[in-house]
């Protein structure tokens, strides 16, 4: 008696099993704290982010308090969702070209910039000059603005602004106003110097949160826009390869396309009439049905070859006998019988009957089959 040594399926689990669980345990794991952080984005300023400099808190204060906050990355979705009674929040306007910037301005009730640099200012904003630049600190607001006097201290800091008959808050070591507040037509438009104050790490000290809900709470509807310099309906001059292609070469193209059909279909190879063309060597049909006759045997395959017979058979006879080709066994044979005089039964047992079982029974039925072919050629 042998014993087999060699590890059975029983073995195997019992040896992977508890791998197999810790590989199981840390997947599970791993699922368990990517749903429990739901979906999430990074970046500064985005109201998904749950990282420092995200603001995902201020996101959910604001839905707290009933305003709709729609988040927009692109122009074309801060277009279709921005409208009158709407706050606007720009995070990078700098990103945003001049019209574009102005055009949302005008649609919206009140606009707040975060970190604006000299090309908005500049460019929209011409009567707001840099005012220097200060570390983030605890700044007093020091100004009749509402949202700042009801948020009293804040951290804030970086770029300074100043603006005649600007309100200017929260000033820094070089006296420039951090939060910058100036009048339009419809509203108000806000600078800050910093987005400290509307971060997740900072929003909890100081005044920060009251700030950035009067700031950006006062409307039902805040649009949030993080522009993004992927977005390539932000660049007017930005155009793809076609539209640099003059139009005239589309024309030229289409002609020269046009010509090569033309010249292809001239020069093209007429179909004229099949030429034969001698063979290398010549082979007799008798020589190819002994090659196929050796096959059969070889293979034994004497029934094979028996209803091959029968079939070449019984498509000659419905010729003889002027049968359509899909003539049944049963009208074949009723036309066979009449014309040799043979019974139908023996008819049908040469023309339908069971597979040869061996090569002389082949033999024999291919010279019954020669027999009845030639009594029913007869006339």
């Amino acid at each position: 008696m042998t014993t087999s040594v060699s590890p059975d399926l029983r073995r195997i689990w019992r040896g992977a099993r508890v791998p197999l669980a810790l590989v199981a345990l840390v997947f599970a794991a791993g699922a368990l704290l990517l749903l429990g952080r739901g979906d999430q984005t990074r970046g500064t300023l985005e109201p998904g982010s749950y990282e420092p400099d995200g603001a995902h808190a201020l996101w959910k204060l604001l839905r707290d308090q009933g305003v709709d906050v729609r988040t927009a990355h692109t122009m074309a979705e801060a277009d279709d969702q921005i409208g009158e009674g709407a706050t606007l929040l720009v995070t990078r306007p700098d990103l945003v070209p001049a019209k574009r910037l102005d055009a949302l301005r005008e649609r919206a009730a009140d606009v707040v910039l975060v970190t604006p640099g000299e090309r908005t200012l500049h460019d929209s904003l011409p009567l707001v000059r840099k005012a220097g630049q200060s570390d983030t600190a605890v700044l007093s607001p020091q100004c009749t603005v509402a949202a700042a006097v009801a948020a009293g201290t804040v951290t804030l800091g970086g770029a300074g602004y100043s603006a005649p008959g600007a309100r200017s808050c929260y000033p820094g070591e070089d006296g420039g106003g951090t939060l910058l507040q100036l009048a339009d037509a419809g509203g108000t438009t806000t600078l800050l110097g910093s987005p400290a104050p509307l971060t997740n790490a900072r929003l909890a000290e100081e005044g920060n949160a009251a700030l950035s809900l009067r700031l950006l709470g006062a409307h039902p509807k805040l649009v949030w826009y993080l522009p993004s310099a992927d977005d390539p309906g932000l660049d007017d001059s930005r155009r793809s390869f076609f539209d640099l292609i003059p139009d005239g070469w589309y024309y030229g193209t289409a002609q020269a396309f046009i010509a090569v059909a033309l010249l292809a279909l001239w020069r093209a190879r007429r179909l004229g009439p099949v030429v034969t063309e001698p063979l290398p060597i010549v082979v007799r049909a008798a020589e190819t049905a002994e090659g196929r006759a050796r096959l059969y045997r070889r293979a034994k395959a004497a029934g094979h070859a028996g209803e091959t017979l029968r079939e070449a058979a019984r498509t000659r006879l419905r010729t003889t006998l002027g049968l359509p080709r899909d003539a049944d066994a049963q009208a074949l044979v009723a036309a066979v019988s009449a014309r040799t005089g043979r019974a139908a039964n023996d008819v049908g047992a040469v023309l339908y009957g069971p597979p040869v079982p061996d090569d002389p029974a082949l033999v024999r039925l291919a010279g019954e089959l020669d027999r009845v072919e030639r009594e029913a050629g007869r006339t």
